[in-house]
């Protein structure tokens, strides 16, 4: 089963890793992630270029990539919007994540260490949970936020923005990092929609605190890193009255306002 973006990226040229190969070399709860976005033939060269020291997810049968639904839970001041956008020391985010093909749901919450990485904790829940923070999930939101001293419990937070994109994975083994490639992406809030123009690729690599070879390649292909967040950017389009930053200065750049669904939402199993 190859979907429209593996076959625009060229993946099939790649061979391929089970997603227990992967988590065995570069699970990466614990990293630095730097974002690019790319145009997509500069993306499938990019592909093309990593044949021969990364391995492309295999989730079988052929398929080799996933629809992710994510929806962001916020406060009612925007609290982690505002504090991503102003920079701040301790930024957080919690989530609901679907892999929509196999009706895997996690609850998920980012935060930042001392030294500016990305720390994710992750439980996995019902997919028919999705889109909420049930009993269990306000539990392990709670003790997470604590834990990194963010002064936010989950009783406070609400759906604020769903966003929706198509995602291939890539893993170089031998050394632990990986890079992931995201298309067809959307943001939603309420009847609103944000959408990536369908000539780029989201670029994230994923690994430690050194510039990995993906990203020396991908300077040397004329991508720069950007400061990118999928929720900061539906927030930053989608919300009235939000004041100016360089996050939708960016995003104007390069994201339409126009519907671009990515596909139904379907029911949970």
């Amino acid at each position: 089963m190859t979907s429209a973006f593996a076959s625009a990226l060229g993946l099939s040229k790649l061979r391929g890793a089970t997603l227990a190969e992967v988590d065995a070399a570069a699970a990466l709860q614990h990293r630095t992630d730097r974002k690019y976005l790319v145009p997509l033939d500069r993306a499938r060269d990019f592909v093309a270029r990593l044949a021969g020291s990364h391995r492309v997810l295999d989730l079988g049968a052929g398929r080799r990539t996933t629809s992710y639904l994510s929806t962001y839970f916020d406060t009612e001041e925007l609290g982690a919007w505002r504090a991503h956008v102003q920079q701040r020391r301790r930024r957080w985010k919690v989530r609901t994540r679907l892999y929509a093909e196999d009706a895997l749901c996690r609850v998920e919450v980012k935060t930042k260490d001392g030294r500016g990485a990305t720390v994710k904790h992750a439980l996995t829940v019902p997919a028919h949970a999705y889109g909420e923070l049930g009993v269990q999930a306000t539990e392990f939101v709670d003790e997470v936020l604590h834990g990194s001293g963010i002064p936010v419990t989950a009783k406070e937070l609400a759906p604020a923005a769903e966003v929706r994109y198509v995602r291939a994975a890539l893993a170089d083994l031998d050394h632990g990092t990986r890079v992931t490639l995201d298309g067809a992406l959307t943001c939603h809030q309420g009847d609103r929609t944000a959408a990536l123009d369908s000539g780029h690729v989201l670029v994230e690599t994923k690994g430690g605190a050194r510039p990995a070879p993906a990203d020396r390649l991908l300077l040397a292909l004329g991508a720069r890193p950007v400061s990118l967040s999928k929720y900061i950017v539906g927030q930053s389009l989608l919300t009235p009255g939000l004041p100016d930053n360089d996050v939708r200065r960016l995003a104007r750049a390069h994201f339409t306002t126009e519907a671009h669904p990515l596909f139904e939402r379907t029911p949970a199993a």
